[in-house]
């Protein structure tokens, strides 16, 4: 149960089932001034205040009454942050709105998010609060979500501050979006970096200065990834376009942030939101992922194997078209997702089925956070969504910790055959091929040669300089595909022997069937 306080005693409902998870819908908040004709500029304030048990359902919502005349809904929030033990949850309270459309799962009344980011937000037709969307403030019951993240033993107490300011609507300005194509290189190598944060979830820098770093780091492509909102859609164009330190290729899409794991949705048509309130249980994940393919974007879980509350991956990858395996600096829970998904490699490409390609981005989010830490590098035929996308769904693809790190990686036939990352040479099961590695910007780091059977090649340090080319011989037979990682000597970070840059595999073998 949930005690709801509207100043004019206590409602309580019971528990029930929405079209999302495991939701409870309180008593209304009511409005009286909408059959008075409010001046303009005039404002009304309700205050909510309630108290959520340890093991509230996973959203929350509070009805808003919201009458005519309505120019701007503005919302504020707080809640208590008892002491608790060492290794207790204490209380985390996230926050976001539907409007008269409703909470239906699929999103159509959704209005934004800001999770824990912010204390308060505003709506109105021509602006918005970032994390949420601009529009006409209709009348209707609206939807205060609130989502109970974590709750202490004592239970969260919360108190809401809803402020109506009526008045005429004003002009909504029409949406410009970044363009799908950059002046490119034709067919080249692009850098790209798909999990970024903003000023428009938790991160705390804007577009320009994204894209400035971007710029810096020596990426072509970057996607916006925001946590469970769209709202930073229309404000990237200004940051694509003919600039003095190359065109910069932006990408839409969103973080979609559910209990059970994170999921990026990487080059969707602009404007598309995907809906994050359903867990592993409620075998919805399936439908969500065909949203995004459907608005054309891939499908990339996120960090599979963090620590942090929600963020491991539990739904499977069977709706997958790629997965983060590198997030950030890299760490143990790095270490672990590359290996978890080498093990995927093993049982596909031995079964001679299509295998789940690798990337790496920063999920950076404020200062010191390095946008382009690691770098996803893609084979593209240009610098466009689709080709950038096809790259990354064919593996075409290898990932660096930064722009210094450059790699070409082959296999070549016994009668000239070839293969690069991504890639199948089609020879015979015992015949020879020809590994080969070439790398610059790699001090000091060791080549490793990963293959179904495990490391079976192993340079000496690189020179200082940097630069090297190894070559291995193996057959199909012996080998069914390899792939390349290049490590520091040293403990770079809290991992021995650190990853610099990672290889796709080349698959070697003819196919079957």
């Amino acid at each position: 149960m949930c005690d709801d306080d509207h100043g004019n005693g206590i409602n309580r409902r019971a528990l029930f089932v929405t079209g999302a998870t495991a939701a409870l819908t309180l008593g209304s908040v009511t409005f009286a001034s909408g059959a008075t004709n409010p001046a303009s500029g005039a404002q009304e304030t309700r205050t909510v205040r309630g108290r959520l048990p340890t093991g509230s359902p996973d959203y929350v919502y509070v009805p808003v009454e919201v009458p005519t005349g309505v120019a701007e809904i503005k919302v504020a929030y707080t809640y208590d942050r008892p002491s608790v033990p060492a290794g207790t949850q204490g209380n985390a309270l996230d926050i976001g709105i539907f409007d008269q459309h409703g909470t239906d799962l699929g999103g159509r009344g959704f209005r934004g998010w800001s999770g824990g980011a912010r204390s308060e937000f505003f709506l109105r037709v021509d602006d918005a609060t970032p994390g949420y969307l601009p529009g006409p403030v209709h009348a209707g019951v609206w939807h205060i979500a609130l989502g109970p993240y974590t709750v202490s033993p004592q239970g969260l107490s919360y108190e809401l501050t809803i402020t109506l300011t009526y008045g005429e609507p004003g002009l909504a300005p029409r949406p410009v979006y970044p363009p799908e194509r950059a002046k490119g290189r034709g067919r080249a190598w692009y850098r790209g970096d798909c999990h970024l944060h903003s000023w428009y979830s938790d991160g705390r820098r804007t577009p320009a200065e994204i894209a400035a770093l971007a710029r810096a780091a020596g990426l072509d492509f970057i996607n916006s990834s925001d946590h469970n909102t769209q709202s930073s859609h229309p404000h990237w164009a200004p940051e694509a376009g003919p600039h003095p330190d190359g065109e910069l290729l932006i990408l839409l899409g969103e973080e979609v942030t559910t209990r059970n794991g994170h999921v990026v949705a990487v080059g969707t048509e602009p404007g598309t939101f995907v809906d994050w309130r359903y867990r592993a249980r409620d075998n919805r994940f399936g439908r969500f992922a065909r949203e995004i393919r459907r608005a054309g974007g891939l499908v990339v879980p996120a960090h599979p194997h963090a620590t942090c509350i929600g963020c491991a991956w539990k739904f499977g990858f069977g709706e997958a078209d790629a997965v983060e395996v590198w997030n950030g600096p890299y760490t143990p829970d790095d270490e672990i997702a590359l290996a978890s998904w080498d093990a995927t490699l093993v049982a596909s490409v031995r079964a001679n089925r299509e295998w789940l390609p690798a990337m790496g981005n920063s999920d950076a989010h404020r200062d010191p956070d390095a946008i382009g830490l690691p770098q996803t590098v893609v084979l593209a035929e240009d610098l466009t969504r689709e080709a950038i996308q096809d790259g990354i769904r064919a593996g075409h693809s290898y990932v660096a910790e930064s722009k210094n790190v450059s790699l070409a990686f082959t296999a070549t036939g016994p009668k000239g055959e070839h293969a690069g990352i991504g890639g199948r040479l089609e020879i015979a099961r015992d015949a020879p091929a020809t590994i080969r590695l070439e790398v610059t910007g790699a001090p000091r780091c060791t080549v490793r040669l990963v293959t179904d059977q495990g490391v079976l090649f192993t340079s000496d340090p690189l020179p200082v300089g940097g630069a090297g080319t190894v070559e291995w011989r193996t057959t199909p037979a012996y080998a069914a595909y390899v792939r390349a990682e290049l490590r520091h000597e040293t403990a770079a970070g809290p991992v021995p022997g650190a990853l610099a840059a990672f290889t796709n595999p080349i698959v070697l073998g003819e196919a079957e069937g």
